[in-house]
């Protein structure tokens, strides 16, 4: 019987050491194909100095997911992570906040009597450019810049922070930008990507109708104005912030527009699904929603027994991080607490002081509220919002209809466009009183177009082939691998403006359609001439 039993043991025996060998290699290559990844990961240094917590809540999941993927990363940022991965590495700006470099902080609600020309002047152009230096003259910043540090992507965010585009030329390294807003007007007009501003008005200017003569006039004329000022004198002002503070480069130095003419890659906050479609070039991605691919947040325990209880629904409003609405004139807060006594909701606000006099019992402030997770809340019923980008998004990604009152930059269009598909109505700030702001609300709530409406869009914004975050990492690791993604960029790039409108060829046609006219009319007169002169001739013939 030993005789019989032998053979199977040792074909089991060998079965054994065959699948022992099998999981050793398989080991082995998953082991090494680990290391080519780490060995092969890209040294990336992720420009975002800007201090406003709203824009670094849209651009931390890139650097965060880069530096989870094996990439190297250095930021210099201004907002510090409490646990970063081992290969994140901080260069801390100065923490500064844009008003400290104005006049003070104002009551952000006067800003409404500020024209789109003084905005620019003096907030995106005047106190970015300070609050840029501010950053860039950092102890640490300097400190870094003296390191001989070697790069393979310079990502920077596309916010009147252009001087920091030159690092991508300091390290030799490509360079991608990336906006916290949507579509940006200069940088197409400098790529050549098609303007189309019959359907697309200016990011941070209001107009009522967008498509109307008198709003294609405006948006051609601030068009324009933007580009002229940002080219001749902002670009300018930039220039000397390089001079100034970063020291040192590879000569020869391009200038600032080059830089931003050459940008390997633009990532831009926005997605069709909520904002009006654009054509973009192929190295212009859309990565609308990029700080909602993955939640790394929760409701605080009495926050998210407040909303569970909440079985009538909850009316949930936020003005953001820069507009207080403890800074409200009396008699608009008053109207707002007026209304919010007649709801049956739980109202959830944002709201900075202390103290509230005259509080309703339906009504719970706090001085700081977990958006994102609060709009994903299932009882949401209606969100009052100023129409920031961000915090439109969510309220987008979760299906939540929105209350607009826009206050200033791109929150009337961040408004105006989700009015368009149905989930939104706009209130003007000056006509905030109670009869209107009570029909509006209960509008919203009870009319389930609204709520329809934005679910609709919701399902819409996240039907993605990957989710924005995978779109923007792999657009990034795309540049890294194909040669600064040139056969992307459109070749126009290369031809001056004559050529690029092709003003050239229409005065060539037009000259042409001329000269055969002008042929056309002088044979016809020679003709015409003709015919006379033998009438003449017939004639004197006959009389004689």
């Amino acid at each position: 019987m030993a005789c019989q039993n032998s053979p199977p043991m040792d074909f089991m025996k060998l079965h054994l050491q065959k699948a022992v060998f099998y999981n050793v290699a398989i080991t082995f290559l998953l082991l090494l194909s680990f290391l080519f990844f780490i060995c092969h990961g890209a040294n990336i240094l992720i420009v975002i100095p800007f201090t406003s917590p709203s824009h670094y809540i849209l651009l931390r999941p890139l650097g965060l997911e880069l530096a989870r993927r094996g990439h190297n990363v250095t930021a210099i940022t201004g907002n510090k992570e409490k646990n970063p991965p081992k290969n994140y590495h901080e260069i801390m700006v100065d923490d500064i906040k844009i008003w400290d470099v104005v006049s003070g902080r104002p009551n952000v609600f006067t800003m409404l009597s500020v024209s789109d020309e003084e905005f620019y002047e003096k907030i995106l152009w005047g106190a970015n450019l300070a609050l840029l230096e501010r950053a860039l003259n950092s102890n640490r910043v300097q400190k870094f810049f003296d390191n001989d540090e070697k790069f393979d992507l310079v990502i920077c965010e596309q916010f009147f922070q252009e001087a920091t585009y030159i690092l991508a030329h300091k390290y030799q390294a490509k360079l991608a930008l990336i906006t916290t807003f949507g579509n940006c007007m200069k940088h197409n007009i400098v790529t050549r990507n098609p303007l189309q501003l019959a359907t697309i008005a200016p990011e941070f200017i209001y107009v009522n109708n967008p498509t109307s003569f008198w709003g294609r006039l405006r948006s051609l004329y601030f068009t324009v104005y933007e580009f002229l000022w940002w080219k001749f004198w902002f670009l300018e002002k930039q220039e000397q912030v390089v001079k100034k503070y970063i020291k040192n480069l590879p000569e020869p130095v391009p200038s600032l527009y080059e830089m931003q003419q050459k940008a390997s890659l633009m990532l831009v906050n926005s997605h069709f699904s909520f904002e009006t479609p654009i054509a973009y070039l192929p190295n212009i991605i859309e990565i609308g929603g990029i700080h909602l691919s993955h939640s790394d947040g929760k409701l605080d325990k009495d926050l998210k027994d407040l909303l569970d209880r909440s079985s009538n629904g909850v009316v949930y409003m936020n003005f953001g991080s820069n507009v207080k609405s403890s800074e409200l004139p009396t008699e608009k807060k008053n109207a707002f607490l007026n209304v919010f006594r007649k709801l049956n909701q739980t109202v959830l606000w944002k709201w900075e002081d202390d103290i509230l006099d005259n509080k309703p019992k339906n009504l719970e402030t706090r001085k700081w509220l977990p958006q994102k997770e609060i709009l994903a809340h299932p009882n949401v019923k209606i969100f009052i919002a100023h129409g920031g980008l961000i915090g439109m998004q969510e309220a987008t990604y979760n299906g939540v209809p929105v209350l607009g009152i826009p206050i200033y930059a791109d929150q009337f269009n961040n408004i105006l466009d989700a009015e368009k598909k149905g989930f939104a109505k706009i209130l003007r700030f000056e006509d905030i009183e109670e009869k209107l702001l009570e029909n509006i609300i209960f509008e919203i709530l009870n009319n389930d177009s609204y709520k329809k409406k934005a679910t609709e869009i919701s399902r819409r914004f996240k039907d993605r082939p990957m989710t924005p975050l995978d779109t923007a990492i792999f657009w990034l690791e795309y540049t890294l691998r194909n040669n600064n993604a040139e056969a992307l960029k459109n070749p126009a790039i290369e031809l001056n403006w004559i050529a690029y409108l092709m003003l050239d060829v229409y005065v060539f046609v037009l000259l042409c359609c001329i000269l055969i006219m002008y042929v056309s009319v002088k044979i016809v007169q020679k003709i015409k001439l003709s015919i006379v002169k033998n009438e003449k001739l017939s004639k004197r013939k006959k009389d004689s």
